[in-house]
């Protein structure tokens, strides 16, 4: 069995330009992911919309 290791970051030294790069990078990259997030949450709740709309008799006149 392995044993743990407990590791401890005290600091990064990490170039501004090329955290900023990093940054935009990531941004353009959500877009696409939150593309096909927000398709998946549309496709379930037009499912659900049509099972409920199924199962809801309409309202009285």
């Amino acid at each position: 069995m392995e044993e743990s290791k407990n590791v401890t970051v005290t600091g990064l030294d990490i170039p501004f330009w090329n955290l900023v790069w990093f940054m935009v990078k990531l941004a353009l990259a959500s877009i696409p992911a939150m593309l096909i997030i927000y398709f998946i949450f549309m496709f379930i709740a037009m499912l659900f919309g049509g099972i409920f709309h199924m199962l809801m008799p309409p309202p009285p006149m």
